[in-house]
């Protein structure tokens, strides 16, 4: 009896060790096969946004902001200790909706350049702050911008968003560009540059010669080889750009302020409205040759000043469009016109340094506080 307990009792252990043999490998199989599918985890940028834009419940914004670029290391998140406007706006967007988000531009701009208009897309999940996990509907375009702008405001107050719009998630704000346009400021003349324009235009003491400097521009515009106005950290594939408009105009020195003879002219005009058509031709040609302060053809500020009156400089826009840019391309070009402005380079040579397809062959490049980001331009369907 005793060698039959003992024969069941060795059969049911074997059968155990069996049995834990077999879970044992059941479990290694198991982790063998996790372990040769591990789970993908988005490393780069592009590949967080491409999940983000596969989860039905995240919406998807155009935001358009304008900013000062004086204080800004760039368009682009760099190092911590840098202050950026994708992390500025990354960081207002955080404190709003209360978890982290990425931003992508459009359009990239060094230290210091400036935007009247740049153009972004951030992807947002509206989760319940009150009930956490709760998936709420997406804010309407409107609480976005007024939210954001009040976490901006905080900040230095240099940017704010000025539109906002919902759309696809596949719509990305760089490649789905399709114009881009920059204006660069100049001003002209000896007296030392206004306080009010510090950080904002480059101020050349000789004076301009706005003729020339709009000739040059007719031999830049088109379709050519850009090499010679590309700065060497360019990482586009192909120095080829077709450059839709290059002009120069000359505009109303800003801030601009009637004199008193502009506001004499315009307070008669409204106490007697009919009296313009009683006025002679010489009359009529007075008034019309009050500036625009916008947009005006020929000098505007070269007129007397009082004591206490600062001397208003000339006043010229560099306007550049075209669907993109080679890196530092127009800072180059406006480097060239401003030489033939002074007269430094007649229009020949502009040819010359085109054809040289090399950048040191251009002029010193201009400043980025002269520059602007003026317009991103879209077509929605």
């Amino acid at each position: 009896m005793q060698t039959a307990k003992t024969a069941s009792s060795s059969s049911s252990s074997s059968n155990n060790s069996n049995n834990n043999g077999e879970h044992s490998k059941r479990c290694i199989s198991l982790e063998s096969s996790s372990l040769e599918k591990p789970l993908k985890i988005p490393k780069t940028k592009e590949e967080k946004e491409r999940l983000m834009s596969q989860n039905p419940r995240i919406q998807r914004y155009l935001i358009a902001v304008e900013y000062i670029g004086t204080r800004f290391s760039g368009s682009q998140k760099q190092k911590a200790e840098c202050r950026t406007v994708v992390g500025v706006l990354e960081e207002a967007f955080h404190k709003f909706i209360g978890q982290p988000v990425s931003v992508s531009c459009s359009s990239r701009t060094d230290a210091g350049v400036h935007a009247l208009s740049n153009v972004c897309h951030v992807d947002v999940e509206r989760i319940s702050k009150r009930k956490p996990g709760e998936v709420l509907p997406a804010h309407e375009p409107g609480v976005v911008r007024r939210a954001v702008n009040h976490f901006l405001q905080k900040n230095e107050g240099d940017i704010t968003l000025i539109d906002v719009r919902c759309v696809p998630s596949d719509f990305h704000a760089r490649f789905k560009a399709q114009e881009r346009t920059y204006f660069y400021r100049l001003t002209s003349g000896p007296e030392p540059l206004s306080t009010f324009e510090k950080d904002r235009a480059w101020h050349v003491s000789e004076e301009l010669d706005l003729g020339s400097m709009q000739k040059a521009c007719r031999v830049l515009v088109g379709h050519h080889d850009f090499s010679s106005f590309r700065a060497s950290g360019c990482q586009a594939k192909s120095p080829i750009r077709t450059l839709d408009e290059l002009n120069v105009s000359e505009v109303a020195s800003t801030p601009y302020f009637p004199s008193f003879f502009e506001r004499q002219n315009s307070t008669s005009l409204e106490q007697d409205p009919l009296n313009s058509s009683c006025l002679s031709e010489n009359e009529l040609s007075l008034k019309s040759s009050i500036p625009n302060p916008y947009l005006v053809s020929g000098s505007i500020n070269s007129g007397g000043k009082g004591f206490g009156q600062l001397q208003s400089h000339r006043c010229f826009v560099v306007t550049a469009r075209a669907r993109s840019f080679l890196y530092h391309q127009v800072r180059l070009l406006v480097g060239v016109l401003k030489c033939v402005g002074t007269g430094n380079l007649k229009t020949n040579d502009v040819e010359r340094i085109l054809n040289a397809k090399t950048v040191t062959a251009a002029s010193p490049m201009a400043p980025a506080y002269g520059l602007y980001l003026g317009n991103v331009k879209y077509e929605f369907s």
